[in-house]
């Protein structure tokens, strides 16, 4: 009798919704690693090798040693509680693959903004981005070793970003501090639509 009702729960188990999520930033940022460090299964990648046909096109400044570039896309994917599933699509950060972001952005929750200290410019693309669409981010600062640290108000700052926006500290290439950042888009994303529908139905 007991198993029956174990089987029965089980199979009333409400299974965990799935979420699409961006993670854009500028090229060299950071989001490959992000998306390989924090993925359950093996993440689909679309790199290609940087080649003297990139010369005078890709700015490789502060990214001397990088040799790839992510050309459409990276996916992976994260369970984040019994309830979310995430999946994770890496945005390609170089100009001319920019043309692929409308179709990954449909859908999706909301959107990570990683920022490299030493290219902070870079992340004014996708901000901008997200800002015109209305799509919930936050920025993520990624910690590479060796550069300049700042603090994150000096960031913020920076970046002119709003401060309902979440902003914070992280390190792509460890899956705990990856996951934290997911974990804090999804609440902010969350909380930022369910105020847009509770203002619309003010205004009706």
């Amino acid at each position: 009798m007991d198993s029956g009702r174990s089987d029965g729960a089980s199979k009333r188990r409400k299974m965990p919704t799935a979420v699409k999520v961006l993670i854009a930033g500028g090229f060299g940022a950071g989001k490959t690693t992000m998306v390989g460090a924090v993925s359950e299964t093996k993440p689909l990648r679309t790199e290609e090798i940087l080649t003297d046909q990139g010369v005078g096109i890709d700015d490789l400044s502060g990214v001397e040693a990088k040799d790839t570039t992510t050309v459409a896309m990276d996916f992976g994917r994260i369970t984040i509680s019994d309830d979310y599933v995430l999946y994770l699509f890496g945005t390609p950060g170089q100009r001319r693959f920019w043309f692929v972001w409308d179709e990954l952005s449909l859908g999706a929750l909301g959107a990570v903004v990683l920022a490299d200290t030493r290219r902070l410019a870079d992340c004014f693309p996708s901000v901008d981005y997200f800002e015109r669409r209305g799509t919930p981010f936050i920025v993520a600062v990624n910690c590479f070793e060796g550069a300049r640290r700042f603090e994150l108000d000096e960031v913020r700052m920076a970046l002119k970003i709003n401060e309902e926006i979440p902003m914070l500290l992280c390190d792509a290439r460890k899956r705990n501090s990856g996951k934290q950042v997911l974990i804090t888009l999804v609440q902010h994303a969350m909380a930022t639509n369910a105020k847009k529908r509770a203002e619309g139905a003010t205004a009706h």
